[in-house]
């Protein structure tokens, strides 16, 4: 345990330190690889078909699952024994990827494309540690770093997709988009030792959040438990409802974009679009950060609802010209970044710290279970009714959102009024 406030103060700064790094490499890994996921299933399928979305759908199933996987196993042993483990499967979901890639293999793909999910689910859930020895009106800035630190990975990796898959076939021989996957492996590799090595004291442990430290009896708590302390809080409920439908409209939206492109001819451009995407979902989690704990979680939230429904309504004006889809994709970024650190800020204050643990892993899930069924529609919606659909339904959610998130808020601003 720590001995003074100055101690935990300094201790907190060496783990944003560690997980910022581990964000950065391992953000470069998910962009990079993700990107190309749809181009692999029309490779195998045929460039028509409308299974493109299986791709970021089995990833964030992968995600999904192995999100609760992983909270149980910090709820036990730490998040630095989490993390380890959850990097360590999206290393063999990467490498199994690249292999059926390289083998025109759509069920061993699909393996290694949930597997790889685990990755995901670990950059999530860092964002949670990042908060463990936080002051409670700094928790959001806390998260925020971590998802700043993703930036540059998530920038600079699908800008890196062309020179992997080149160095790939011309060194290796491989297909096309095999060499990403290989890449995005190495990189989880550095991940996993950089946790491993660097994040001691674990964070969890020494907040006292382990299930072993919570005096004798006390058992881990179950999905069932979880979900019932959720809907049991009004605001917790609130956090879940952003996380989702920022979640799933983000999802349904990006992972249509490529294909959208290519079809019209902007296949060249298209990793572009999604590293400005990427860009405005990580760019600016400080200031959106600093803004969630001065202003509150709910103005968070409700402005990243606002931006959503601006940039799906430019999406779905964009028809088959590229240029309105450069800032479109940028704001969903933003919109998305406003609601995933309010949301998930109102979460961690809302609960009981005994289930805190549990309860993130149980949210985290259901997001990602949401996005991956958005991402599994959206080849089809898009195929039926055409990309300005798929947008003009996250139109929908977005507004949702911003209902949900003033109808919660202007009870607070009236009760300050009075």
């Amino acid at each position: 345990m720590i001995s003074s406030e100055i101690d935990r103060v300094e201790l907190q700064k060496q783990t944003l330190r560690v997980l910022v790094s581990g964000q950065v490499v391992a953000a470069a890994a998910l962009s990079a690889a993700v990107t190309v996921g749809a181009f692999v299933i029309q490779d195998i399928l045929g460039q028509d078909t409308p299974w493109g979305g299986i791709s970021s759908a089995t990833f964030t199933m992968g995600s999904a699952f192995m999100s609760q996987v992983l909270a149980r196993k910090m709820s036990r042993k730490g998040r630095r024994v989490g993390l380890q483990y959850g990097y360590s499967l999206a290393i063999v979901g990467g490498l199994l990827a690249g292999y059926a890639v390289n083998r025109s293999s759509l069920p061993l793909f699909i393996l290694g494309l949930f597997l790889y999910g685990s990755g995901q689910a670990s950059n999530l859930l860092s964002r949670y540690a990042a908060m463990d020895l936080a002051a409670p009106d700094q928790r959001s800035q806390a998260m925020s770093y971590i998802l700043f630190g993703s930036t540059f990975g998530a920038v600079f990796g699908p800008v890196l997709i062309q020179p992997a898959e080149k160095f790939g076939e011309d060194i290796f021989g491989w297909s096309t988009y095999t060499g990403p996957w290989i890449a995005s492996a190495c990189f989880f590799a550095f991940a996993l030792l950089n946790v491993a090595i660097r994040l001691r004291p674990d964070p969890l442990e020494v907040s006292g959040g382990l299930i072993s430290q919570q005096g004798v009896g006390v058992v881990t708590p179950n999905l069932g438990v979880a979900f019932r302390t959720i809907f049991g809080i009004k605001n917790a409920r609130v956090a879940l409802t952003a996380m989702v439908i920022s979640q799933v409209t983000m999802v349904a939206v990006m992972t249509m974009t490529p294909v959208h492109l290519k079809l019209h001819g902007h296949e060249d451009v298209s990793p572009y679009v999604i590293s400005l995407h990427i860009a405005g979902m990580y760019a600016f989690s400080p200031l959106v950060g600093k803004f969630a704990d001065r202003r509150g979680k709910l103005l968070s939230i409700s402005v990243g609802g606002a931006l959503l429904l601006a940039a799906t309504v430019m999406a779905a004006l964009a028809g088959e010209a590229a240029t309105l889809l450069w800032p479109s994709l940028w704001l969903l970024g933003i919109g998305w970044n406003f609601g995933l650190i309010g949301g998930s800020s109102l979460l961690v204050e809302s609960v009981p710290e005994k289930t805190r643990v549990t309860v993130q892993g149980a949210a985290d899930l259901t997001m990602s279970f949401c996005g991956g069924l958005a991402g599994f529609s959206s080849g089809f919606i898009r195929k039926a009714f055409g990309f300005h659909m798929l947008s003009n339904l996250g139109t929908v959610l977005a507004l949702i959102l911003v209902v949900v998130a003033i109808r919660h808020l202007y009870p607070l601003k009236r009760a300050t009024l009075i």
